[in-house]
C-alpha cells in the first residue's frame, strides 16, 4: 500500500509539473502579433539563435517551432541568421538532424593550439579510420564482411574501440548463416564530422571518378591527408570540408 500511495503521488507531482508546462506555454507569446513585421522577425531570429546557442546538442525543427509562430518558415530564419554571421569565426550548420553553432574550419588551428585534439577523432589509428570509413559507406555491414572486404580479420577489439568512442553501433542481425550483428554509425558520428544525414557523406562513386578514392586504395591504406592526422579541430570546428 505504501508503494502505491508513493505512485499515486508521483503521478500528482507529474501532473502538476506537466500542468505548469503547459500553463507557461500559454502564456508564452509565439505569434507577437502586436510587433510590426520586420521586428517581430527579427524577434523570432533572435530566439531561434538564442535557443541553438544555450543548447548542449544540436536543435530540430520542432524544438524550434515551439518558439516562433505557426507559419513562421524555420529554414528562413536560419539563412537570415546565417547571412548575419557572414564574416564572423562560426556558424550556423544543419548537423545530426539539427543545427548548432560551429566554427569555421579555418580556425581549426587556432582552436587546436588553445584547447589541443579532439580526443576521440584524433585516438583513431589508421586502421581503425578505414573500418570506419567501410562502415559508413556500406552499413549495415558484419564483421565478417569487413574481414573479408580488407582481406584480413577485424578484430573485436578494433569494433570495440569504434564502439567505445560511441562512433558505432549495433545494427540488426544479419540474414546469413548465425545471424551476426551488423554494424552501423551513430549519431555521434555525424556530430564528430559535422554532417545533417548520412546523404551528406562524399558520393563514393563520384570520389572514384574524379580518383580521389577507391576500394584499391583503401585496401592499402592510402587515403586522404586529414582523416588519420585529425585536421578536424576542435569540438566545435566545422570538419565537413576536410573530411574524405
Amino acid at each position: 500500500m505504501a508503494e502505491a500511495a508513493r505512485r499515486r503521488g508521483g503521478n500528482r507531482s507529474d501532473d502538476r509539473r506537466s500542468g505548469e508546462r503547459r500553463s507557461a506555454d500559454q502564456l508564452f507569446d509565439r505569434e507577437l502579433d502586436h510587433l510590426p513585421a520586420e521586428a517581430r522577425w527579427r524577434e523570432w531570429m533572435h530566439r531561434v539563435e538564442a535557443t541553438i546557442f544555450a543548447a548542449s546538442e544540436p536543435v530540430g525543427r520542432e524544438l524550434l517551432a515551439r518558439i516562433v509562430g505557426k507559419n513562421c518558415s524555420i529554414d528562413l530564419l536560419i539563412d537570415d541568421i546565417r547571412e548575419e554571421l557572414r564574416g564572423r569565426p562560426y556558424d550556423l550548420v544543419a548537423v545530426a538532424g539539427g543545427f548548432r553553432h560551429l566554427t569555421r574550419p579555418a580556425y581549426a588551428d587556432a582552436i587546436r593550439a588553445a584547447v589541443g585534439r579532439n580526443e576521440r577523432t584524433g585516438d583513431l589509428t589508421q586502421s581503425e579510420v578505414l573500418v570506419l570509413m567501410c562502415v559508413a559507406y556500406f552499413q549495415p555491414i558484419t564483421r565478417a564482411e569487413l574481414s573479408s572486404f580488407f582481406g584480413k580479420e577485424i578484430s573485436r577489439d578494433l569494433i570495440g574501440h569504434l564502439r567505445g568512442a560511441g562512433l558505432i553501433a549495433s545494427g540488426p542481425r544479419s540474414p546469413t548463416p548465425g545471424a551476426p550483428y551488423t554494424y552501423v554509425t551513430t549519431k555521434e558520428f555525424l556530430l564528430e564530422f559535422g554532417l545533417d544525414t548520412l546523404r551528406d557523406l562524399p558520393d563514393f562513386e563520384a570520389l572514384e571518378d574524379a580518383g580521389l578514392l577507391s576500394k584499391e586504395k583503401l585496401l592499402a591504406g592510402d587515403i586522404p591527408a586529414g582523416i588519420v592526422n585529425g585536421e578536424e579541430g576542435a569540438e566545435d570546428a566545422d570538419v565537413e570540408n576536410q573530411l574524405f
